[in-house]
């Protein structure tokens, strides 16, 4: 095994590793909390799987591609979403259930949706980007649907356990991914500055933050949902893209644009992240406030006092006490004798 096949294997493991992390973390309650919501599932569904490959192919056609760069990009917008996005979203504020239930939930269509898209393409685009839908829903079914499904069967057996390894299955697919990317850096380090030259990367960063536009105007009212889909749409998930490019295209090597996306996908969500972040603390506060103003009217219409707006008395201390003259009002009484 050549050193090319052990990256593309330690990539593909990363994602058995990582799928099998969300389905252990995934109950059939949250598969069902996007069915519930329909009209956010399509929102959900046109931002990651129509408006992606939709200005993949319009990047493709206003510029001059490599083929290996365009067959990438196309493999990249069609790629079912990272399972690392609850993990992301759990350091900003805590475990998301409606993260974890569009992953699940769209882990489960990618196996209809993906072929459907690259049969679609093929015709849209041409024989350059002409990819084997069966070759497309085999990987898929391999690497998204089997460890999805066997982590959610391994947790309804095994509740118990199944909170105890989920986490070490998690970082070991994300340590795992984070060692393969390095290895393909330093493979790939000329083919990547290469693509810098010639402008490859500024495509890679309009795509990237094209689909954090679409994902965050089409997340819907509710801002986490907003930050949600945002994430999930600019998170392609590299190691699919590489084993879907590979499947098809064995002679070629999609290695330099699939990590440069990783690199400037890396560089370009950070402020959104921080925005995110900032904007979820200002949230969290104004809804104390908020929430303390409400109960202070409630307090007065009815008649109680409000403590929280009052200061409380602090009696004097010993040595204050001891030491200052009684005033008038609190000196004590003096009884009179008559003489």
């Amino acid at each position: 095994m050549d050193l090319k096949h052990l990256i593309l294997w330690g990539f593909q493991v990363s994602i058995l590793a990582m799928v099998f992390g969300l389905g252990l973390r995934t109950t059939v309650q949250d598969l069902f909390d996007l069915v519930r919501r329909p009209a956010l599932l399509a929102w959900s569904l046109l931002a990651m799987f129509v408006v992606m490959p939709l200005i993949a192919v319009l990047l493709a056609r206003a510029f001059e591609f490599r083929h290996t760069v365009e067959v990438a990009l196309i493999a990249l917008a069609i790629s079912p979403v990272p399972a690392l996005i609850p993990r992301k979203l759990s350091e900003m504020r805590g475990p998301d259930p409606h993260a974890i239930a569009l992953m699940a939930t769209v882990a489960l269509l990618s196996i209809v949706i993906v072929p459907l898209l690259v049969v679609l393409l093929a015709r849209d685009s041409g024989r350059s980007l002409a990819v084997s839908p069966w070759k497309v829903e085999a990987v898929i079914a391999a690497t998204v649907l089997l460890p999805l499904v066997a982590g959610m069967v391994f947790r309804a057996v095994l509740p118990m356990l199944a909170e105890r390894v989920e986490l070490p299955v998690s970082i070991a697919g994300g340590v795992l991914l984070r060692l393969a990317a390095l290895a393909l850096l330093f493979t790939n380090l000329p083919a990547i500055w290469a693509l810098v030259g010639d402008g490859t990367i500024i495509t890679i960063a309009i795509f990237v933050v094209a689909g954090l536009a679409a994902g965050h105007l089409l997340g819907g009212p509710d801002a986490d949902g907003r930050t949600v889909l945002a994430l999930a749409t600019a998170s392609r998930h590299p190691a699919i893209a590489l084993a879907i490019g590979s499947a098809n295209f064995p002679e070629e090597q999609f290695g330099a644009a699939v990590l440069l996306y990783l690199l400037v996908s890396a560089v370009a969500g950070l402020p959104y992240t921080m925005w995110q972040r900032k904007t979820a603390r200002d949230r969290e506060a104004a809804a104390i406030i908020l929430d303390a103003h409400k109960k202070a009217i409630d307090d007065i219409q009815s008649g109680r006092p409000a403590p929280y707006y009052i200061a409380p008395s602090v009696a004097p201390a010993p040595s204050e006490a001891a030491t200052s003259p009684p005033s008038p009002d609190n000196a004590p009484a003096v009884k009179k004798t008559e003489g």
